[in-house]
């Protein structure tokens, strides 16, 4: 057991909407991302997902919602979403392992398979 630093984990990230693996909590992945610009609508059918803003603001769509620095939002499972980051946004997402990125949508912006950092 060691502590971790969140900045430190998100310096490793050199690309936008690929999360990364930084932790394991019981059947769930702890994993940071870096957002700018829109992603795409989409909704998780089994899992919820947290986002927890580290740095800027990240908007959700589906009511309008934006989460601050210090802030984090749960989207329950089923719920449509599209999170807009204007600026570049960092991000703590604590979801189920199964949790695919796009959730119900599958494309080349698919990741099936997430680096661990």
């Amino acid at each position: 057991m060691e502590a971790m630093n969140l900045f430190e984990k998100l310096a490793k990230v050199n690309e936008y909407w690929s999360p990364k693996i930084v932790a394991e909590l019981n059947d769930s992945y702890v994993k940071v991302v870096k957002l700018k610009g829109e992603f795409i609508w989409h909704h998780h059918e089994h899992e919820d997902e947290l986002f927890l803003v580290v740095k800027g603001t990240l908007r959700m769509l589906f009511r309008e919602v934006q989460i601050r620095e210090g802030e984090f939002l749960v989207v329950p499972k089923g719920v449509d979403h599209l999170p807009v980051a204007e600026q570049e946004v960092h991000v703590v997402l604590l979801e189920p392992k199964s949790t695919l990125n796009m959730g119900n949508v599958r494309n080349e912006r698919t990741l099936m398979e997430l680096e661990r950092i």
